[in-house]
Formats: structure tokens, sequence, C-alpha cells
């Protein structure tokens, strides 16, 4: 992380971000004012929310791929950077468009710094990757190249995925209250968490795959993996939500955010399956008026006396368990295998305990 993102002004730093010689000649003063500016500008809104906590799974589990490959993870470090700093990055942007005060129990990077610096600093983060491989990968053309197609691919999916966040399922919600059928809203909901969520640890995990020069049927199994684990920490994300609890039971954000904010979540798409079709009404009636903070109270306490949440922790775990057994199968029996899988299942354990 300190190689990309440094905690504080380096040397240097201004000029790896710009790229060749975009600069130009620089009096010694001049580059000292630009490495302070891009660092106010650029860097510290995103170092700001990776240190203000964050387990930081992704890259850690994308090293144990590697390892459980049989090769050496630490050469690859700005590479697993580079995949936090993706999540970072959509993280700052996500909380402008919801709105959200809070991020991981702090103000959030756009109410710190500015919703323009923020926006910028946030989509910033995306291009982590290219100086990452620069740095990790500079004479393998063809490894490089599968690398920023597989990045690439990831980044595409979380912006249709945020995309389809964005619109909500207000109108497939409508849909499945009038008919009661919630298959179309489950499918949709659930390709959301996918696409937004799913996609970007798949990457990670078959970058960490194809570096490691694992073949086709291990990329394949290990991305599948990387997709489960994330849809389903999404889901047990959306649960966290409704008791307003981060890693640790902490105050990570308001109790109930995504029902203040009137969306659709996958518990909610539960609740509605499992309530009687009156009771499902009345609760999607007060979560879509954009309920105060008492209204999205009384509606958690519905979702969770539901069953919705046990039904959903249940699923996320199922989601990992099914995917793992088939990467299992194809890795050798070893500490970093037997890592990888336990770490899989930790990644969600604390969201859901």
């Amino acid at each position: 992380m300190e190689h990309l993102y440094p905690a504080r002004p380096r040397p240097g730093t201004a000029e790896d971000l710009l790229t060749a010689d975009a600069a130009g000649p620089l009096l010694p003063e001049t580059a000292r004012r630009l490495e302070e500016r891009v660092h106010t500008a650029l860097i510290a809104p995103v170092r700001g929310t990776v240190d203000h906590g964050g387990r930081r799974w992704r890259p850690r589990l994308a090293a144990t791929v590697v390892e459980a490959l049989g090769a050496d993870s630490r050469r690859y470090g700005p590479l697993w950077a580079a995949c936090e700093l993706l999540h970072t990055g959509s993280l700052i942007v996500d909380d402008i468009q919801d709105g959200a005060p809070l991020r991981r129990g702090r103000p959030s990077a756009h109410l710190v710094h500015g919703t323009a610096t923020a926006i910028n600093a946030g989509t910033m983060a995306y291009f982590s990757m290219h100086r990452a491989v620069r740095r990790t990968l500079p004479a393998d053309g063809p490894l490089r190249t599968a690398v920023y197609e597989t990045y690439l691919d990831a980044l595409q999916s979380a912006h249709t995925g945020q995309a389809l966040d964005i619109q909500g399922h207000h109108e497939e919600m409508a849909a499945a209250l009038d008919t009661g059928d919630t298959a179309v809203l489950e499918q949709l909901v659930i390709l959301t968490h996918r696409l937004k969520s799913g996609e970007p640890v798949a990457g990670a995990f078959r970058i960490a795959a194809l570096v490691a020069g694992a073949g086709p049927a291990e990329c394949d199994a290990l991305a599948a993996l990387g997709r489960a684990v994330g849809t389903a920490y999404q889901i047990t994300d959306d649960v966290a939500d409704l008791r307003g609890a981060g890693p640790g039971g902490t105050a990570a954000k308001r109790p109930g955010e995504d029902l203040l904010n009137g969306k659709v979540t996958h518990p909610l798409v539960r609740a509605v399956a499992l309530l009687p079709r009156d009771e499902a009404r009345r609760l999607w009636k007060e979560v879509r008026s954009g309920p105060d903070p008492d209204g999205a109270a009384r509606a958690a306490r519905r979702v969770a006396d539901s069953g919705a949440l046990d039904l959903c922790a249940a699923e996320a775990r199922r989601m990992v368990r099914d995917a793992w057994e088939a990467v299992a199968a194809l890795l050798p029996v070893s500490p970093s295998s037997l890592s990888l899988g336990r770490l899989c299942a930790e990644a969600l354990r604390s969201r859901i305990a």
C-alpha cells in the first residue's frame, strides 16, 4: 500500500501518478508543491479511508490464493494493494451517491475533503492497478495483458452492478407484491450483488491464479470462489446494516441505513417472500417512503422477526461452502490451501455471528 498510496507526501509519487513525461522539467519548489497538492487531492482521501479500518480481507485472500498454488505472494504485494484500492475508491464514490455520512464509524471522505475532491480521488484509485502491474510484471507482456483484461472486466462489472443499485428495484418489488412471485426480484438483487461485489473479488482471485501460473480449470474455479465470497459478503453486509454494526459489533454506520434510503436489499426481499402478503405490503410501504430512524428501526425489527436474517446468513455460508468444495478438489492439500478455505469462511463470520 505504501508504494502506491504513501501515508505522507513522498518524492516521486506525483511523477508516478503523472506517468510518462507529462510534467516536464520542474523547479525544485514547483516539484515540492506538486507533491503536496497531489497528496492532498488524490492520496489523502483514499488513504484516510483505508487507515480508518476495514479488515482488508480481499488482499489477504488474494495473497493466500498464490500461496495455495505453491508460489510466493510477496513479490506481488502492489497487485493486492491495487485490488483493495479499487474497493476503497468504490466506497468513497458509493458514499457520495448514497449520501452516507459515516464510513467505518468516521465521517465519509466527501464530508472531510469535499464532494468534488472525493469523486476525483475515488475514481483515481481505480487506476492503481496500472502502476501495480508496471512494478510487478515489467517484462511479461502476455501475463500483463491477462491481468489487465481480468481487472477491467471486474471494474466494468462493478460499475454495471452499481448502476443497478442506484436505479433500485422498486418496480420489481411492486410486481412481486402484486403477484406473490419474488423470483425476478430475487434474481436481480443477487445479480446486483454479484456484479458490484462478487466480480471484483473474482477478478482478484483470478489475477492471483494467473501470476501463480495456474491452469484454466484452477483459474476458473478460484474466480468462482472469489465471486461467491464477494457476493456472500454483500449479503451479510445487508444483514449487518439492519443491525447497524460493523466487524466486532462496532457502529460502522447508522442502523438501518439502507432502509432509511428506501433500498431493496436481500434481507428485505427474503422478508417479503416470508411474510403474509398484506404485512409485506405494509413493510414495503414504510420502507419505500424513506422512513425516519424510528420507522427504519421498526422495519428492521419486522425483517428480523420474519426469519429473513437467519435465512440470508445461511445462504451466504452455503454459497461460499459450495464454491470452496470445487476449489478444494483441484488444490493439493497444504497449510496454505487449508488457510484459504478457513479465511474465506472467516470473511463472513464476523458479519453474521
